[in-house]
């Protein structure tokens, strides 16, 4: 089946993110710490959704059940002062430009799917003059799951019109090939740092690539089977 479709995460796979990882989830949790949240089921070494699907059950079992919606809003603004910080220093990687022109001339459709807030992600779509490419954009508030949970991919992947088996899914992070895997989409990895090659590789990637120029080849390697 050829590829229609290519989805991109966006941190680390199309952009350097210079996020401070370690001091958000440091302020997340001391904050859901102080809304009540014991201390000991929130590990700083966990990503801040994970530490909210703690935070939701503990709340939810403990207080009213609209209680965690502000919470949760709380959190993810504390999340976003820090993704707009990185995004204000931010590039991109190195071939991106490239590789999204070629793609086009390839009709493909792209899709971008992103934890990040819709604000940052919108700030380095339009920074770079790169978000014409893109005919769906799915960041974390267009959705109640992110990443490894399949949701934020099935609605790119609806707004495309695009088949899971027809459709790459390019990331640099074990969650983007859970994901993949899942949906049994194309799962391509690129280890620039979130993930090493053989955790992509453990966690359901199909192909590595080192540079973004090295998709376009692949994707007509694929297509020619």
């Amino acid at each position: 089946m050829p590829v229609e479709a290519v989805i991109f995460d966006l941190d680390g796979t199309l952009a350097n993110f210079n996020l401070d990882y370690k001091t958000l989830r440091a302020e997340v949790r001391s904050y859901l710490i102080r809304t009540s949240v014991p201390a000991s089921l929130l590990n700083v070494n966990e990503s801040i959704f994970e530490m909210l699907k703690k935070a939701e059950i503990f709340v939810k079992n403990n207080k009213p059940a609209e209680a965690f919606e502000e919470i949760r809003s709380q959190a993810l603004a504390i999340a976003e002062k820090y993704e707009m910080e990185a995004a204000s220093t931010t590039s991109l990687l190195p071939g991106a430009n490239e590789m999204l022109k070629e793609l086009k001339r390839m009709n493909l459709k792209m899709g971008l799917c992103t934890t990040s807030s819709e604000k940052a992600a919108k700030y380095i779509l339009q920074r770079f003059k790169i978000e014409d490419f893109f005919q769906s954009v799915v960041p974390r508030n267009k959705v109640k799951y992110v990443k490894p949970n399949t949701e934020q991919f099935e609605l790119a992947l609806k707004a495309l019109g695009a088949r899971p088996k027809a459709a790459v899914i390019v990331g640099d992070s074990t969650v983007d090939m859970q994901s993949a895997k899942e949906l049994k989409a194309i799962a391509v990895g690129l280890p620039t740092g979130l993930s090493t090659m053989e955790q992509l590789m453990s966690n359901g990637a199909n192909y590595i690539i080192t540079s973004l120029t090295d998709l376009p080849v692949l994707i007509k390697k694929i297509n020619e089977g």
